[in-house]
């Protein structure tokens, strides 16, 4: 016996109606020092944008500090500086855009020191779990060439982490599959 197929019963994801955070895409307010916009796309396996791509960003701020957002964490002293950003599904094209500051040096293992960089996260339909990466700054190279997380990626996929300086800031294209995949950390 054979049975015609059911229709798909998928109901969301609803980002953009149920992770609204006030002030989205801003880690820090325009007027704070150096402030500047990262830009970039969510794109698919085929290359298309993903249109219903979520970005959170987390980040230490130019001194390597945290944001204090809810009592607990490093103490920024970087006024107007929050380090999280969560942007993407507004614009319905893949796009996101956050106004952020450039982060400093972490400390890392053993030790050693972190380049600078930014903690992606990115949520879509059709993934089950979000995909987490770093965005690295192209710029940095004495430091990136130091970093123990990025040494540990083969020397030929680097390249998918790396923010690439722009008028105004960076740009940071994150593709989820594909011959481009940006590499995503299992944690």
């Amino acid at each position: 016996m054979s049975l015609p197929t059911t229709p798909s019963q998928t109901v969301g994801p609803f980002f953009a109606i149920g992770l609204p955070w006030e002030g989205g895409p801003l880690a820090a307010a325009a007027d704070v020092p150096g402030a500047m916009r990262i830009r970039g796309t969510v794109y698919d396996g085929a290359g298309t944008p993903v249109s219903d791509a979520l970005v959170e960003t987390w980040q230490a701020d130019p001194e390597g500090r945290f944001a204090d957002l809810h009592g607990h964490g490093g103490p920024s002293a970087l006024a107007g500086f929050r380090g999280f950003a969560r942007c993407g599904a507004e614009q319905g094209d893949g796009s996101f855009e956050i106004r952020t500051v450039k982060p400093g040096c972490l400390p890392g293992p053993h030790g050693a020191r972190q380049a600078p960089h930014i903690d992606v996260s990115v949520f879509a339909r059709g993934l089950l779990h979000r995909c987490v990466t770093r965005m690295y700054f192209a710029d940095e190279h004495e430091a990136n060439a130091a970093d123990p997380v990025l040494a540990s990626v083969p020397a030929a996929r680097r390249e998918t982490l790396l923010a690439a300086p722009i008028d105004g800031g960076y740009r940071f294209d994150i593709h989820l599959q594909g011959l481009k995949e940006t590499v995503f950390f299992a944690l």
